[in-house]
């Protein structure tokens, strides 16, 4: 029909022939309004040139390399008078205080010339922060062999627990490496150029064997953790890639995923590897779990938050999220939600500021949030029927209508958060990771890498120095006694210490 002439067609064709075109403009119409949304949403995400190109000009005469002598001596008066003022300018008198618990070297500085006809009548103390780069040293370990006068049965000095049995790393040397890699983002070719700088040759493979073993040592831990873990009733959990060299096909990567768990109640972090994001990944802890639940709209949460065991709490920083980016396609409504949005984090706000606890939070948000909630779902049951729903809008406002009940959740207990911010936080050490390391080398290295991302964050949570908190499990985990194991986790380390030392 839509090939015949219009002047063959009877009024029903010609009717049927404008809403099919009518159809297609429609269509078309919400189309150029979904894509126009994501163009402008990249743009808003763009914050600069992604790199800074510069191209020569070829017709370039040779440039001098040495500035004419009347200008050198300018120059050099100006230095001269920079100097002058550097050295005489006044200290600032709001410098922040020097830690007390640093060591201290005195140096003392005597006037010049003859002082034997001149009393001292007082001392100016002036301070500063310094540093001295890492030491290596050798620890050489001399027992010494006793034997009776009369009879047998030779005694030794008997020696320390080795972290790798026959290795010449210390506890301290492995949690420098450890450390320096996984919390700091330092992969292990550059710390073997650190090394090397110290006239220390230590070949790759090695420094990956003992990286190897010292995460060995940590299974027995990291395992307690997963069982601890799954006694936990509120969980906030989410997933993030990485690249994981495959050991069947030469160059290849497979993308695998650590899965985050975090309880928020005493901060208490752990990640789990797994070769799929599919729901198999989640299925090891999240078969079982009871509780709350809280996660962002991936459908594999979804699905777990459907069973009746489990209240599925949903992230309003990921509601806010979507209406932030639909800014630059309805500014209008997009603001009002994202104005009633801030008022829901001012009363978390003001909930801090007045260090409530679990059930003065509820009734807080009671009395506060939840007229807000409603006026913010009434408004986008009217304004969804008028949105296109793929627009970025409608996204929004879809996203946020299908999750209402998970979205509402939070009111239920004044112990839930209002988002799962927090759970984001603890991934971007490993965000950063990426970027340097770029993969792992297999998937049981992947899992490994695991267990020491689940320990550093909950040393990040509960402020406690991460490398000191591994030599020291290191040191003990090998003699610890099972039933004792948990006092090696990192959030027991600075009371456990702090006991040992009065």
């Amino acid at each position: 029909m839509q090939n015949a002439p219009l002047e063959t067609l009877d009024k029903d064709q010609l009717l049927a022939l404008l809403k099919e075109r009518d159809q297609q403009i429609s269509g078309l119409t919400q189309q150029n309004a979904y894509l126009e949304s994501q163009v402008e949403m990249y743009k808003r995400m763009q914050f600069g040139q992604k790199r800074e190109r510069f191209e020569g000009d070829p017709a370039q005469i040779a440039l001098p390399f040495e500035a004419p002598s009347e200008q050198a001596a300018e120059q050099e008066e100006i230095l001269h008078e920079k100097i002058s003022y550097i050295r005489k300018r006044p200290n600032h008198k709001g410098r922040a205080a020097l830690p007390s618990h640093l060591p201290v070297e005195e140096i003392e500085i005597y006037p010049a010339g003859d002082l034997s006809e001149m009393v001292c009548i007082g001392k100016e103390v002036t301070e500063e922060l310094d540093y001295e780069p890492a030491r290596f040293l050798i620890k050489r370990y001399i027992r010494y062999k006793y034997a009776p006068k009369n009879g047998e049965g030779v005694r030794i000095g008997q020696l320390p627990e080795r972290v790798i049995d026959k290795g010449i790393p210390s506890a301290g040397l492995l949690a420098s490496i450890l450390t320096d890699k996984y919390q700091d983002h330092l992969p292990l070719y550059r710390q073997k150029q650190r090394f090397a700088r110290e006239n220390i040759q230590i070949a790759s493979s090695t420094l990956e064997g003992w990286t190897k073993e010292a995460l060995i040592k940590l299974e027995p831990l990291y395992e307690q953790l997963v069982f601890d873990m799954k006694s936990k009733g509120y969980w906030q959990v989410d997933e993030s890639p990485i690249k994981v060299l495959e050991t069947d096909k030469k160059g290849a990567c497979h993308q695998g995923y650590y899965w985050v768990y975090h309880s928020p109640l005493d901060d208490v972090v752990l990640f789990d590897y797994q070769p799929t994001r599919g729901s198999a990944g989640a299925k090891t802890m999240l078969e079982s779990f009871k509780g709350y639940l809280q996660t962002d709209g991936y459908a594999v949460y979804e699905k777990h938050g459907k069973r009746k065991d489990v209240i599925h709490l949903a992230c309003w920083a990921h509601a806010r999220r979507e209406f932030e980016r639909a800014l630059d396609n309805d500014k209008t409504r997009a603001q009002k939600a994202l104005s009633m949005i801030q008022q829901l984090y001012a009363v978390e706000r003001k909930a801090r500021q007045l260090m409530l606890d679990a059930v003065e939070i509820k009734e807080l948000r009671l009395t506060e949030s939840l007229p807000v909630i409603n006026e913010l779902g009434k408004w986008i049951f009217e304004q969804i029927k008028s949105t296109l729903p793929k627009s970025q809008i409608g996204k929004a406002m879809q996203y946020s209508y299908g999750r209402w009940d998970a979205l509402s959740a939070y009111l239920y207990d004044g112990n839930l958060l209002i988002d799962n911010n927090q759970i984001e936080n603890s991934i971007r050490p490993l965000a950063l990771g990426r970027k340097n390391y770029l993969f792992a080398g297999s998937h049981e290295a992947a899992q490994r890498a695991a267990m020491i991302y689940s320990f550093f964050a909950i040393c990040k949570k509960h402020n406690v120095n991460p490398y000191n908190w591994l030599k020291n499990t290191l040191l003990n985990i090998s003699t610890i006694n099972h039933k004792n194991i948990t006092d090696l986790y990192p959030q027991h380390f600075n009371k456990v210490h702090q006991l040992t030392n009065t």
